[in-house]
């Protein structure tokens, strides 16, 4: 049961990638094509470096959720790189990669303190820019949450378990496991 829910879990964080990914690719042509007219930054273009941020981490993370959902899913084996132990580290990286991402571009300080222009979005939802910031900020933060629960659900996984260099899809059973291209067939 855990199994099948760390996988619908890295299913969800690769369709939130996805969305995120889209979106600050919309935000980066926006304001790097800005009319001369346009209010936002008087039309001078420009870009945000948090969008960037959330750009490269969407992407890194359209990688990673394929790769941990396949090899949980079909539970493969690859020594080293698919135990908890290596999880467990590529989440906490994912974690502060998300929260960062999302806990900048949140901050509605005053221009001169961070690089950032948005202010406050309640204000401007008339505005489909606007629209788009605010949809990324949702997107981001729910993929730091979802990264948040498959962190805590592996690691208290393998501490009950003591599986930290155990493979990370959870299951023993070696009639039903691949390492690498072989299966485990060891029948009696």
């Amino acid at each position: 049961m855990i199994h099948t829910a760390r996988f619908l879990l890295y299913c969800l964080l690769f369709l939130f990638s996805i969305v995120v990914m889209a979106l600050c690719a919309v935000r980066i042509h926006y304001t790097t094509h800005l009319s001369r007219f346009d209010p936002l930054n008087y039309g001078v273009q420009f870009y945000d470096t948090v969008v960037v941020e959330l750009l490269v981490t969407s992407i890194l993370t359209l990688f990673w959720a394929p790769f941990i959902a396949r090899t949980i899913h079909s539970r493969l084996e690859h020594r080293y790189i698919n135990s908890f132990a290596a999880e467990l580290i590529g989440l906490f990286i994912f974690f502060f990669l998300w929260v960062v991402g999302a806990g900048i571009a949140t901050h509605t300080g005053n221009p001169p303190d961070v690089n950032i222009h948005w202010g406050n979005l309640s204000s401007c939802w008339g505005f489909s820019a606007c629209r788009v910031l605010t949809a990324m900020l949702a997107f981001a933060w729910l993929s730091w949450l979802i990264v948040l629960a498959l962190f805590v659900t592996s690691l208290l996984f393998a501490i009950a378990n003591k599986a930290f260099r155990d493979p990370m899809h959870g299951r023993w059973d070696r009639r039903a496991t691949q390492y690498g291209d072989t299966p485990m067939r060891n029948l009696p």
